[in-house]
């Protein structure tokens, strides 16, 4: 009589566990949640992320070409890689697609190269791997971290690999990682923007021609609207502008000018100035072999003083320096041209505490200056963002400097002055440089109302003008515009692109994108020495263990089940 009553008991029992189970999954339909157990919330993207995913109101296609025959370090970059899509399709749905494609995929050699030079040229960057096999021989393999992203006929590349000489493989891997989201939602960002902010480059002071700054420009004109021109002393056209860039003026500033700038700051204008007060340059010393470095008069002194900053008319020569391409021949022999360092090209560090500069390779200069912030300005924020060696010194000007110098070997004792200040970013409300001063005579028309003191407003300082300067070079094809950062002797690209355009994304209001760039995810790589050493160990536990652990498991089940049944 016992048995009818136990099986309408399991019924129930089933009965209910199936409404349970069918209500939960109901419930879990409408009510949307994701629990995230990693320590460092690995898999949780920003509010401003998942706003903007939401948000989006047509398809994003991401083509990323990180696939094929990877190396295990490109291998786990295009896992994270696929997770962040992974997430970033949950809060984009159906508006958010991708694909990895491997470009070198086919035999016909012809095609795979038209491919690499395609790529190239829509701006990915390729970079090189070296396989080893297990005989000992190794292979270089060219391979495209980075992807394309299309919106509404528009499409946008992004390099994701951060490779930094100074920083090894893995740190290099564990930093592009870190940046994923960031790279990728500053191109959907800004391809989904409504409206497109203004910036200027300002000319009229002998600033560099739209060639030398071409290729930050067109790499700003993804994300601003670039315009070049004159200020021309006439008050209030700069202020339709969100940011106004000065790169390498070489002419004194009327001030008529200063005026406008002036007041363009006051009403919260940004401005990137890119400042050499010492005229030298590369080109002019390969041609003579010496030259005499002069200080330059631009008559802006007194506005970065009252800002809070103070450029020194001083040439810096730093231990940590790039290389130059010397002739090292005698005299009438055929020429041989090997790489020197040249103190006057340090290789800049960025302090890794600041958003702009987070996990930023090294900054190429050339010939720069260094930067005094006044104390006094204690309303002012100052940040450096870009410095010297502990390894460096400063040459006063004027000075003659000359190719010979790269024979000489540097000691560490010459070299007294640490970290000195190269690029100085300025956050505050700011007093206005003409307070207190008559202006009738600038400005006669009594109608320009003047603000003495400003509302909040930023400014970035940079003492080199080089550090956004592209290389221009004509040939018999036309002019050829190399890559900002990138040195043709060394074959290198350096920081200065990234940092350029970190940097006015951050001054002209998108703190909440910049601040992914703080993120930090910590990969917990594996002891290569213990992992050597105790290799045939593991193997054997890791492939005697998981059996071992069945077989003694049903073992022990089928005993207890035993001993259990046999009482009954």
């Amino acid at each position: 009589m016992k048995y009818p009553f136990k099986k309408q008991q399991s019924l129930i029992r089933l009965i209910i566990s199936l409404v349970t189970v069918i209500l939960l999954a109901y419930l879990l339909s409408i009510f949307f949640y994701r629990i995230d157990l990693t320590t460092e919330k690995r898999y949780t993207l920003s509010a401003f992320s998942k706003k903007s995913l939401r948000n989006l109101d047509d398809v994003v296609h991401v083509k990323v070409y990180l696939d094929g025959d990877l190396n295990i370090p490109f291998r786990k970059m295009q896992q994270s890689l696929r997770e962040t899509l992974d997430e970033f399709k949950v809060y984009a749905g159906d508006n958010l697609e991708y694909e990895f494609i491997n470009p070198f995929s086919g035999n016909d050699a012809r095609v795979k190269e038209s491919v690499v030079k395609e790529l190239y040229e829509k701006g990915l960057k390729p970079t090189n791997i070296l396989d080893k096999d297990k005989e000992g021989g190794s292979s270089e393999k060219l391979v495209f971290p980075g992807a394309l992203i299309h919106f509404k006929g528009v499409e946008i590349p992004v390099n994701l690999l951060k490779n930094n000489p100074a920083a090894g493989a893995e740190e290099n891997i564990n930093n592009s990682i870190q940046a994923f989201e960031f790279e990728l939602m500053r191109v959907i960002s800004s391809l989904t923007a409504d409206t497109t902010e203004k910036i200027a480059f300002i000319e009229g002071h002998g600033e560099f021609n739209e060639y030398q700054v071409k290729d930050i420009t067109e790499e700003l004109g993804w994300y601003f609207q670039v315009d070049r021109g004159k200020i021309s002393g006439k008050p209030g056209i700069l202020d339709q502008y969100k940011a106004v860039i000065i790169a390498g003026p070489t002419g004194p500033f009327s001030e008529k000018d200063k005026l406008v700038l002036d007041q363009y700051i006051m009403r919260g204008g940004k401005v990137l100035w890119f400042i050499d007060m010492v005229n030298a340059s590369l080109d002019s010393l390969s041609e003579g072999g010496s030259i005499i470095a002069l200080i330059r008069i631009l008559n802006i002194e007194d506005l970065l003083f009252r800002y809070g900053s103070r450029i020194n008319p001083v040439l810096v020569q730093d231990v940590q320096c790039n290389m130059i391409p010397v002739n090292v021949a005698l005299a009438g022999n055929t020429a041989d041209f090997r790489p020197a360092p040249w103190l006057y090209s340090p290789v800049l560090t960025a302090p890794s505490g600041h958003p702009v500069t987070r996990n930023l390779n090294m900054i190429r200069s050339e010939f720069i200056n260094c930067i005094d912030t006044l104390a006094a300005r204690k309303a002012i924020k100052k940040t450096v963002l870009l410095r010297s060696s502990e390894f460096s010194r400063k040459v006063t000007a004027p000075v003659v400097i000359s190719l010979e110098e790269v024979r000489l070997t540097p000691q560490p004792e010459q070299f007294p002055d640490r970290f000195l200040p190269v690029a100085v970013l300025l956050e505050g409300s700011f007093e206005s440089a003409f307070r207190n001063r008559m202006i009738s005579g600038i400005f006669p028309d009594t109608t320009f109302q003047m603000m003495e003191a400003g509302v909040p407003a930023s400014m970035l300082v940079v003492a080199d003008a080089d550090i956004i300067r592209n290389d221009v070079r004509p040939t018999p094809q036309g002019i050829l515009i190399s890559p900002l950062g990138f040195d043709r002797y060394t074959r290198q690209t350096f920081g200065n692109k990234e940092f350029i355009v970190n940097a006015l994304q951050y001054m002209t209001g998108h703190e909440e994108l910049i601040s992914l760039r703080s993120r930090e995810i910590t990969l917990r790589l594996l002891d290569k020495a213990k992992l050597k050493n105790y290799r045939t160990r593991w193997v054997l536990i890791n492939t005697i263990c998981p059996p071992l652990i069945v077989v003694v498991a049903g073992i022990l089940y089928a005993w207890i089940r035993k001993k259990k049944y046999s009482r009954t």
